[in-house]
C-alpha cells in the first residue's frame, strides 16, 4: 500500500510502498478515509518536536473504516466508521503511562521510558496512509458517521475532542463566559466552537492574526475578539473589557517567545474562576502565591482526552449543536508529502488540510 514514510528522524518525509498491515491481538485495520495533517507537521518532520521509533509511517488521528478486528476485540466491529485518537495508555492504575502513536508526544513529564519506548514500538506505525494498524484502546466507534456526507470535515474532531477535554476542565456550562487564548490556531479555533456549543454566553478570542479573529467573530455574535499587542497588562485589561472578568480561560498557544500572553488570560478570569492548559507553551508561568490563593483560582492541565469526549463532540456535531461548514478544507492526496506539508503550515484557524488518500 502507498504510505508516508520517514526512514530516519532526519531522512524528511516521503511516498513510500509499504507493506499491508497485519492483524494481530489486541488490534483493527482500517482503511483511512480521512487524516487532518496539523499545521505543525513540517517542524515535526525537521526534527522540531521530538523523537519517535523509526522507520515510520506517520499520522497520529484519523477517521476510518473498521475492516478487520482481532479475536479479543469487542468495541468495535468490521464496518464501523471509528475516530483513531492516537492516545494509548498503559493502563497500570499506579503508574498510567501515555505515548501518542505514528507521532511524538509521551505523558507524564514527556520523559520517555523503558515502559513507553516499548509501546511505541508494538504499535509504532500511524495513519498518513491508505490502511493502518491500531490498538482497540485507541479507537472510538462512531455512530451514524456512515451517512455524514464529508468525511474530510469530520477530520477535525481530533482537535475538537482535545479542546472539548480542556472545556470541560475548565467547568465550562451555559451562561459561562469563556477566554480562548491563542485563538487563532486550529486548537484555539476548536475551543471557540466548542465553548459556544456549550453554551458559553460570551467567547473571548485571543489571538494574533486578525484576518482569523475576524472571521471567528463571523461564525456567532458570542464571539468576541481580542488582537494580541504582546503587553501583558494591555492584554489582559482588554480581555477582561471584552465580557467582564471571566469564568474561565482556555490556553492553547503553541510555541511562543515568552509566557506574557497566557498570563494575561491569567489576569482576566475572575475570583474563584479556572485557567486550563491545553497548548505547547515552552514557558515556566510566573504565577504569584499569594494571587492564586487570594482569588481562589484553579489551574488545571489537560492534554488530549478521553473516549466520553470524543462521543459527546460527535454527538453534539451529529445532531446539528457543533456545525463543521464553518470549516475551510483543503483535501491532499498522499501524492505529494512535501507540498501537503508546505499547504497544512499555511493553514490556520477554521482552515485545515486533510489527507484523504
Amino acid at each position: 500500500m502507498k504510505a508516508w514514510q520517514m526512514m530516519t528522524l532526519d531522512s524528511g518525509l516521503r511516498l513510500a510502498d509499504v507493506p499491508e498491515p497485519r492483524l494481530r491481538g489486541g488490534g483493527a485495520t482500517l482503511d483511512v478515509l480521512a487524516a487532518m495533517i496539523p499545521a505543525y507537521t513540517g517542524q515535526l518532520v525537521a526534527g522540531g518536536r521530538g523523537g519517535f521509533p523509526t522507520p515510520i509511517v506517520l499520522g497520529p488521528c484519523a477517521i476510518g473504516r473498521v475492516s478487520e478486528t482481532a479475536d479479543d476485540v469487542f468495541a468495535v466491529r468490521p464496518g464501523d466508521i471509528v475516530a483513531a485518537n492516537a492516545m494509548f495508555r498503559s493502563n497500570r492504575t499506579d503508574d498510567s503511562q501515555e505515548v501518542l502513536l505514528g507521532w511524538t508526544g509521551i505523558g507524564g513529564d514527556g520523559r520517555p521510558t523503558p515502559t513507553t519506548d516499548r509501546m511505541r514500538e508494538v504499535w509504532r506505525d500511524g495513519l498518513f496512509a491508505e490502511r493502518g494498524l491500531q490498538p482497540e484502546r485507541t479507537l472510538v466507534a462512531l455512530p451514524g458517521a456512515q451517512d455524514y456526507p464529508e468525511p474530510e470535515r469530520l477530520a477535525f474532531l481530533q482537535w475538537l475532542v482535545i479542546a472539548g477535554e480542556g472545556i470541560d476542565r475548565a467547568g465550562v456550562r451555559p451562561g459561562h463566559t469563556v477566554g480562548i487564548v491563542g485563538a487563532t490556531g486550529q486548537l484555539g479555533s476548536a475551543a471557540v466552537l466548542v465553548a459556544l456549543a456549550r453554551g458559553a454566553s460570551a467567547v473571548v478570542a485571543v489571538g494574533r492574526n486578525r484576518a482569523t479573529l475576524d472571521r471567528l467573530a463571523a461564525v456567532d455574535p458570542r464571539v468576541l475578539t481580542v488582537p494580541l499587542s504582546g503587553d501583558r497588562a494591555v492584554d489582559a485589561r482588554a480581555i477582561r473589557a471584552a465580557a467582564g472578568p471571566l469564568d474561565a480561560v482556555v490556553d492553547t498557544l503553541g510555541m511562543v517567545p515568552g509566557p506574557d500572553p497566557t498570563m494575561a488570560g491569567y489576569d482576566a478570569i475572575r475570583t474563584d474562576g479556572t485557567l486550563v492548559l491545553v497548548g505547547g507553551v515552552r514557558h515556566e508561568l510566573p504565577i504569584p502565591y499569594h494571587d492564586l490563593m487570594h482569588r481562589r483560582l484553579t489551574v488545571r492541565g489537560s492534554w488530549m482526552s478521553g473516549d466520553s469526549t470524543v462521543r459527546e463532540i460527535w454527538s453534539a456535531i451529529r445532531h446539528g449543536v457543533l456545525d463543521l461548514s464553518v470549516l475551510d478544507v483543503t483535501v491532499v492526496g498522499l501524492a505529494d508529502p512535501a507540498a501537503a506539508l508546505s499547504a497544512a503550515a499555511d493553514a490556520h484557524g477554521l482552515h485545515i488540510v486533510v489527507l484523504v488518500p
